[in-house]
């Protein structure tokens, strides 16, 4: 017999949103626009400088502004603030993969709660939302917390605020840095969505690992 879980915790950039696509096309078009070539990719560089941008807590728009920045610098290609700023209000705009949606709305039908715990504001959470129709039950954001993930706080948070047990809830997310290792040190059951066929080398392993949404909602029946 499955377990059966009451409570969904999705990461939603890079598991729900097209994190990777996003960078490329906003950040990769405002640097092609100031001479970066058109082959060369900007998502590598992008996730290794994100990462030091978040070893204290700042607003997740000036995380998005120092990283494009440091960026740029890292590839030799100059941009200005007004440059940083609209990479920074890009984010709603960033395309959900095309299994986010229909996932979502099936999940909630099987009556599952969808809560999302995101390294972001909840101002540009709430338009993701809003503008890419991904129904969920509620969130827990940075901001909420005051600390970026793969600290721990949004878990603590969310078992506080949602008064569910471990057992009862699945962390359903891409990164295994910033949250299957997290959460699994939390004894939460994972499932690992990988997307990109990555090799885990973590030394954690998922509980559960799908390569997209779907299998998730095969498995839950």
């Amino acid at each position: 017999m499955k377990v059966i879980f009451s409570y969904l915790t999705f990461d939603c950039y890079g598991t729900l949103i097209d994190w990777r696509k996003g960078i490329d096309i906003s950040l990769g078009n405002l640097l092609r626009k100031n001479g970066l070539p058109a082959e060369v990719s900007v998502y590598s560089d992008y996730i290794r400088l994100e990462a030091s941008e978040e070893l204290g807590y700042k607003s997740y728009r000036e995380v998005l502004r120092s990283t494009a920045i440091k960026v740029a610098d890292a590839l030799r290609i100059s941009i200005t603030k007004e440059d940083a700023n609209a990479f920074a209000s890009s984010v709603p705009s960033w395309p959900p993969f095309n299994d986010s949606v229909e996932t979502l709305k099936q999940l909630g039908q099987k009556g599952c709660q969808r809560i999302i715990l995101s390294n972001i504001d909840r101002e540009t959470l709430k338009k993701t939302l809003l503008q890419n129709g991904l129904e969920v039950d509620g969130y827990i954001t940075a901001e909420d917390v005051g600390s970026y993930k793969p600290s721990l706080e949004h878990w603590r948070r969310f078992f506080d605020q949602y008064k569910v047990t471990r057992e009862e809830t699945l962390h359903v997310a891409q990164s295994l840095f910033h949250d299957i290792i997290p959460s699994s040190k939390l004894a939460i059951s994972t499932a690992w969505i990988n997307r990109y066929s990555e090799t885990n080398s973590s030394g954690t392993t998922p509980t559960y690992v799908f390569p997209d949404l779907r299998g998730l909602v095969k498995f839950l029946g």
